[in-house]
């Protein structure tokens, strides 16, 4: 009776809500996962083509980078609302959205991690016969690999938090379950669809430190040489 009590006097910390609801609180958290996942991904293949035709074109440099941050700052409503006639209201709209929200993150850090590769390592494989499509991927992509995936940690973490505003179209993950309960403020629903929100985000960023722990083994060594000399 006592664990009932929590929904009746409308507590934040409810177990009662925890046991009652959560095969809504799964389904809402696979959503969110989803939509997340597929934002970033299709942000990852859009903006590496960019990114390269910034660097590589300089006069596209601007335009690339203005336009990505022109779309970062459209509100999020007239977002849906420009792209409702394209994809109605389903979770299309919301991964598209996003996926044009993560593009002023991705595009700018693959362009300054591709510029931060030092010439003498391009010049070096250049001499050694290397072609631009082998000089790109086994020279210049692991050594912008630092700052490859700290852009894609911030756009994945941005992207969990974005992907609540998707409830304005009922796709929107965790963020539906804050929505619904706002009206009557069910105070255990709005706690607990927030933090799960939370822990999610730093799941996804600890999940990418690991990935980039693994693709960058050079990096904890010179992290390591360097302690030593001090």
């Amino acid at each position: 009776m006592a664990g009932r009590d929590c929904l009746v006097t409308n507590d934040w910390i409810c177990g009662e809500y925890l046991r009652s609801r959560s095969q809504e609180l799964i389904d809402a958290t696979v959503q969110h996962i989803g939509i997340t996942a597929a934002a970033v991904a299709i942000g990852l293949v859009v903006a590496f083509p960019l990114a390269l035709l910034a660097r590589s074109r300089p006069r596209f440099a601007g335009p690339v980078l203005g336009l990505t941050t022109v779309l970062y700052t459209v509100p999020s409503l007239a977002m849906f609302s420009l792209l409702l006639p394209f994809f109605g209201l389903s979770a299309a709209l919301v991964i598209t959205g996003l996926v044009l929200y993560s593009l002023t993150i991705l595009v700018r850090n693959m362009v300054a991690g591709l510029e931060a590769v030092p010439a003498e390592a391009r010049e070096a494989a250049r001499g050694m016969g290397y072609g631009p499509a082998r000089l790109l991927w086994e020279v210049e992509l692991p050594l912008a690999l630092p700052a490859l995936m700290a852009g894609l940690r911030i756009a994945t973490v941005s992207t969990v938090a974005l992907t609540t505003v998707g409830s304005i179209v009922g796709r929107g993950g965790l963020g539906n379950l804050i929505e619904d309960a706002l009206p009557s403020f069910f105070k255990a629903q709005v706690l607990t669809a927030s933090v799960l929100c939370v822990l999610l985000a730093v799941a996804a960023d600890l999940l990418l430190l690991g990935v980039q722990r693994l693709l960058t083994p050079w990096t904890r060594i010179h992290a390591a040489g360097t302690r030593e000399a001090h």
